[in-house]
Parts: C-alpha cells; sequence; structure tokens
C-alpha cells in the first residue's frame, strides 16, 4: 500500500517539475547513468538475441557474482578495501570472463548443447556467488559491505564515477560493434558460412560474449544481477517487431533501452521507495507490450490486418474467377460476357465457402463496381469483365505451366495453382507465357486446362 507521503508526492507538482526538470544533482546523475546503461544493454542485446543467445546475460550476470564475493574477502590480504567499488568490479569482470569461458569450453569439448552449457554456469555460479556472500556477511564488515546491492540493484547509490564506467563501457561497446560490424552480422545470421570464409568464429563469439560480460558489470549497481537480463532482452526483442534489418533493429533497441531506463529511473525518483531497477523492467515491457501490438514489421495488429487484407484478395478473386468460368461454361460464344447472370447457389457450389463469406465478398465486388447483383444471381459488370478475364488468365497459364512442366496431375492442378497465383506478378505472366509457347495467346484467356490434352514438358520439372 503507498504510503501517504507518497501519495502527497505524487500529487505535488513542485516534486514532479523539480524531477522532470533533472533539477537535483543525484537525479540528473541517475537519469544519465541509467539512459546510458539502457543504449548500451539495447544494443549489444540485439546481437546476442540474433546469434539465438538471449539467455547469455543471464547466465554472466550471475557469474559474476562469485567475484564479488572473493572480491570483498581477498581485498584486505593485498591492503586493498573490500567495499571500492573498482575492487568489486574487476572481481565481477574475473568471475564473468571465467564464467564465459566455462560456457565455451562445455559447448565446444562436449556433445552438450549450448542451453544446457547456460543452465549450467548459471547455477553453479550463482550457487558459488551466494554462498561466498553468506561467508562474507559474517565478517566484521560484511554486514554493512552493501554487497546484496548487486543482486537486486540500487540506482540511488549511482555516484560520478558509476556513470563515467557506463559511459567507457558504452563506448567501448559501440566502437567495438562498428569497427566489426559486417563480421557480427555475419556471425549472427550464419556463422557456418563465417567460418567457411575465414572468419574466426570463435574469437567472434568471444568478443560478443565479452561485451555481453562489460555491460553486464556497469550494470550491476544499477538494476542488479537478476533483472540485468531484461535490459539485454527486453529492447531487442521489441526492436524485433519494427524492422528486419539489423543496423535500424541495433538503434530501435538502444532507443528503447535508453527511454525504458530514463523513465523507469524518473518514475522511481517521483514516487519515494519504488526500486529504480523494477520500474526499469516494467517500463521496458510496456515498450515490449506496445511493440508487439503495434510493430510496423511484426507487430499482431500489422500482421491481423495483413492477413485480413491478403485474405479479402484471395475472396476478390476466387469470386470473380469464379463467375467468369460459371458465365464462360453456359455462353453460346464458349467466352464470357458482361450480361450473363449466374446463380450464387452454383457460385457456392463451385468455391465450397461459408455462405457470410461468399456474401461479404460479392458486397465488396458489387461497392467495386465490379458486379451486379439480382436476389439471388450475379453478373459482371464490363470492368469485373476485364478484371475476371485477366485473373483468369493467370489462374490458367499457372495451371499450364504445373501441368506442362511440373507433372502436376490435371486433376489436382486447380488447387496447387491456387496456392502459388497470389505470387504471380506481370514479368512472370510474360515469361509463362514464353516457357509455354503461348504467345500467340496475347490476352486472350486460354483453354482451361482441364479441357485439353498437355503433355508434360520434356525438361524434367526443370526452369
Amino acid at each position: 500500500m503507498i504510503a501517504a507521503g507518497q501519495l502527497i508526492a505524487l500529487i505535488d507538482f513542485s516534486t514532479w517539475v523539480r524531477v522532470l526538470t533533472l533539477a537535483d544533482y543525484n537525479t540528473r546523475l541517475v537519469v544519465l547513468a541509467t539512459t546510458l546503461l539502457g543504449l548500451s544493454a539495447g544494443i549489444v542485446g540485439s546481437f546476442t538475441l540474433l546469434r539465438k543467445r538471449a539467455l547469455l546475460g543471464d547466465a554472466l550476470s550471475h557469474a559474476t557474482l562469485p567475484g564479488i564475493g572473493l572480491a570483498f574477502l581477498i581485498a584486505p590480504i593485498f591492503a586493498l578495501n573490500g567495499k571500492s567499488l573498482p575492487v568489486l568490479l574487476a572481481g565481477a569482470a574475473i568471475s564473468g570472463s571465467v564464467g564465459m569461458l566455462s560456457i565455451l569450453m562445455i559447448r565446444n569439448l562436449t556433445k552438450l548443447k549450448e542451453d544446457a552449457a547456460l543452465g549450467i554456469v548459471l547455477s553453479v555460479f550463482f550457487g558459488g556467488g551466494l554462498a561466498l556472500l553468506g561467508i562474507a556477511q559474517q565478517t566484521p564488515e560484511g554486514h554493512a559491505a552493501g554487497l546484496e546491492s548487486f543482486i537486486y540493484g540500487k540506482t540511488a547509490s549511482i555516484i560520478s564515477q558509476d556513470a563515467w564506467w557506463i559511459f567507457g563501457a558504452g563506448a567501448a561497446s559501440l566502437t567495438v560493434l562498428v569497427l566489426l560490424y559486417k563480421e557480427m552480422k555475419l556471425l549472427c545470421f550464419d556463422d557456418g558460412f563465417a567460418a567457411s570464409q575465414g572468419y574466426p568464429a570463435v574469437g567472434l563469439d568471444f568478443v560478443l560474449m565479452a561485451l555481453v560480460v562489460l555491460v553486464t558489470i556497469v550494470g550491476l549497481q544499477a538494476v542488479g544481477l537478476v533483472l540485468m537480463i531484461a535490459l539485454l532482452v527486453i529492447p531487442a526483442a521489441a526492436a524485433r517487431f519494427w524492422t528486419a534489418q539489423l543496423l535500424r533493429m541495433t538503434l530501435v533497441a538502444g532507443l528503447i533501452g535508453g527511454v525504458s531506463c530514463m523513465i523507469g529511473s524518473l518514475i522511481s525518483a517521483i514516487v519515494p521507495r519504488l526500486p529504480s531497477g523494477a520500474m526499469i523492467v516494467l517500463t521496458s515491457a510496456v515498450f515490449f507490450l506496445a511493440s508487439m501490438l503495434f510493430g510496423v514489421q511484426r507487430g499482431v495488429v500489422i500482421q491481423w490486418w495483413r492477413r485480413r487484407s491478403t485474405r479479402r484478395r484471395i475472396d476478390r478473386r476466387h469470386v470473380l474467377r469464379g463467375v467468369y468460368e460459371l458465365a464462360e461454361s453456359v455462353s453460346p460464344a464458349g467466352e464470357a460476357e458482361s450480361g450473363i447472370w449466374v446463380t450464387t447457389t452454383a457460385l457456392m457450389q463451385k468455391r465450397s465457402w461459408s455462405t457470410g463469406r461468399m456474401i461479404a465478398g460479392i458486397k465488396r465486388l458489387q461497392d467495386e463496381g465490379c458486379l451486379r447483383v439480382r436476389q439471388q444471381d450475379v453478373t459482371l459488370t464490363a470492368v469485373g469483365l476485364i478484371e475476371a478475364r485477366r485473373l483468369t488468365r493467370e489462374h490458367r497459364l499457372w495451371e499450364l505451366y504445373l501441368i506442362a512442366h511440373a507433372d502436376v496431375a490435371t486433376e489436382r492442378v486447380d488447387r496447387d495453382a491456387e496456392r502459388i497465383e497470389d505470387c504471380l506478378e506481370p514479368v512472370m505472366i510474360e515469361e509463362l507465357e514464353l516457357l509455354l509457347e503461348h504467345s500467340t495467346i496475347g490476352s486472350r484467356v486460354p483453354t482451361s486446362p482441364h479441357e485439353i490434352e498437355i503433355a508434360p514438358s520434356s525438361t524434367g520439372g526443370q526452369t
């Protein structure tokens, strides 16, 4: 339950203004540091996601915990302050590197798959880290060391030095990825081909893991090792719904990661006692949900709209062709003409559709001016006849092609042609005419192949 003081802070306009304008030094520092962290994690996470190693950051973040505990215990031996952040991060870096090498060794030297290697390293190192932290807590200074902040994060304790660490890690990661962009792109999409072309696939994998370790280490203070995986996965996964190009995906992922961290930090600053790490992750989840629903490339809404448009286009094609073929079958001239009425019952039998789907398709074509409707009968208008003739001609070209060059049986060719005819482009139509030696047809609709005998092509089905 939110305390009364928190409610007052929520409605206090001056608090909102002070936080949103970054008037306080600590607020500016936290927002800047977390935004830089989200930007770096989003960019690096794009490559790990495409490499199908989304859980790599989770395993490596947990692998840093033993190093933190060991650094705290060993530092006094070398006359160092065990609470010093550089000392603790150095231990985390060493431990994370050992975890990274462990994953590579298990994957390359055994028959275990990478998911098993990730699970083993994550569980063993995290268990060892918890044991070491338990020992550290029993030391005289262990209780006040604040080591638990590396597990859950403590954004409010970020200082300027932490911000510079995050900035340096982000700059280093971005520099490496820019210099190795072509190699990393090839590694993510086809590592086998990359190795065959002489690229060091294992070395590139090592570099990618090193970047994950680097970003993870500097993010421990902000969101902790438990939530660090969210910054490496969620922005990159959200960016996939917006674009299919790698460069754009990395930019979008960095933007989503940076904005998520900024908004989460601001919310935590406005509402006291709300953990920044949790708010950052929840904000990232909101961006992911919005991307999943409304992403222009793979969003649920756009996919639904595309399927709906495709289905309507196919229905339009089939209704016009069905009316044309029925009119053709009853025409004295043997060719469909405008003004020949066919019944919707016959059309239903020809297409085997539901009544609602057929009526909807006829209604849309009537609105387009392609069909005229008279009670239970329909006929093609002049515009509809031209369009129906074109669609029927393309369908029969596909049928002729499948029979003559793909050895498809005549009784099956109609359905097979329907599955692929929506991909038929004008250039392909011209090629089919040449292949089938039907160049003399012109724009006339060829005779249905179900009514003629066509010898299979001697090319053996090759085009």
